[in-house]
């Protein structure tokens, strides 16, 4: 099909199933700002470049003069980001190991630094100064054979660019339109995470004519998925799959406010700061169960989880993030299959019971132990079926509690159960 340029005919371009089967991702924020790796708590690390210029009334600043001085100034920050324990390959294992399905990488952020070789922002990427390594590339390569796609972020705009304070629609046409598509030709990634649109309408960007190029002639235009951040009228309206971020879709609206005709992503850090934030403790971060639960209610609703970690400049991933990824990752392997795969089931509100399906197999996901029995409250009673707890063998009968399905466990060993939280039910007829 060959799409238009225009939002009726680009809004009609299915969000490629490959994405829907997904349900994990990885987003991954790093960058210059990953050297002071500092900002209140609360708010947002990768944001130090506009919290020093633009928020005095922030602690950024203070602390900076105080640790760096007065005359050091952001760009500074390339001699101390050398990247010297990053390694690509062990970064993919662990991806792989976490479940997760595609990354994001940051290949630019809102300070215009970039983590790949370009010809549009020459001097200014991690190829040309500071560590000369092109990350992305790197990883990319080391994704191939992992099972987890490369995909990439991307800001639209650059806090303090000339072209972009001058002229925002010049700098579109000829800064941004030419790296995206140098970066998606030279890198193929599976996903395209836009951002930092929010300043104008979609048409001072020229999205329209950018998407056009990218589901018509560019070498992923079969499998790419953009999201929904293309202008500050689009986020729940327009474009690819629709995001969330810490379950708003924008200021005061929720992903419960919009009416979903496509798949949804929420994004979020495993504490309140995507980039790393080393003034966040152990209380700043959710637990794995806690994370668990929010995969489980996201894939229930027919969504995304797009989870974040911010490595540390010297390239090596803090270890309760790695320790966060690898327990998602065991619970996966255990109850994977109520998870990839799945559809949305019910759009009832769900408390402590989750559902999803796949097929005519209906998944329920019990936030306790499986113990005595549950009804599940959305399942119709029905004698063909038959029930099985994904992480233990234990035999489980069912029975009719008022036309509802009710599910019977035996005594089960906590000990010979093959995950901690949230029991995967698997009914089949």
């Amino acid at each position: 099909m060959k799409y238009e340029n225009n939002w009726d005919s680009l809004n009609s371009r299915p969000v490629p199933e490959w994405f829907a089967d997904a349900k994990f991702g990885i987003f991954i924020h790093w960058g210059l700002y990953s050297v002071p790796a500092y900002t209140a708590k609360g708010q947002y690390a990768e944001w130090y470049q506009w919290q020093l210029e633009k928020q005095p009334e922030l602690t950024t600043k203070d602390w900076h003069e105080s640790v760096y001085g007065k005359n050091y100034k952001y760009t500074d920050f390339v001699e101390g980001f050398k990247a010297e324990l990053f390694d690509a390959k062990e970064w993919a294992e662990l991806f792989k190991k976490s479940g997760a399905k595609y990354i994001n990488i940051t290949s630019k952020h809102h300070d215009g630094f970039c983590l790949f070789k370009t010809d549009h922002a020459w001097n200014w990427n991690s190829a040309d100064v500071g560590p000369h390594r092109d990350f992305c590339m790197e990883l990319k390569e080391a994704m191939k054979d992992t099972g987890v796609r490369f995909g990439v972020y991307h800001s639209v705009y650059e806090w303090f660019h000339p072209l972009y304070l001058k002229d925002p629609e010049e700098y579109a046409l000829k800064h941004l339109h030419p790296m995206l598509k140098e970066l998606i030709t030279k890198y193929e990634p599976s996903t395209l995470f836009t951002d930092g649109e929010w300043d104008h309408p979609s048409s001072t960007w020229h999205s329209t004519e950018f998407l056009t190029w990218l589901y018509n002639e560019s070498p992923v235009k079969d499998f790419i998925v953009p999201n929904d951040r293309w202008g500050k009228e689009t986020r729940g309206r327009l474009g690819g799959n629709f995001t969330t971020e810490y379950g708003y879709i924008e200021e005061g609206r929720k992903i419960e406010d919009v009416e979903l005709d496509r798949p949804f992503e929420e994004c979020r850090g495993i504490g309140r700061s995507f980039g790393f934030n080393r003034i966040e403790t152990t209380e700043d971060y959710l637990s794995a169960k806690e994370l668990i639960e929010m995969l489980v209610e996201l894939v229930s609703k027919g969504g995304n989880f797009l989870l974040n970690i911010g490595p540390a400049a010297d390239g090596t991933i803090p270890v309760i993030m790695e320790e966060r990824l690898l327990q998602i990752g065991k619970w996966l392997e255990v109850n994977g299959d109520a998870i990839y795969g799945t559809r949305l089931y019910t759009k009832a509100v769900q408390k402590d019971t989750y559902y999803t399906k796949k097929g005519d197999t209906v998944y329920a996901i019990i936030n306790r132990f499986p113990f005595g029995s549950v009804t599940l409250k959305e399942v119709d009673y029905d004698e063909n079926f038959k029930a099985r707890l994904l992480s233990h063998d234990a035999p489980l009968t069912t029975e009719n509690d008022g036309g509802k399905l009710k599910i019977n466990f035996p005594a089960i060993n906590p000990d010979e159960v093959k995950c901690q939280y949230m029991y995967a039910i698997e009914l089949t007829k």
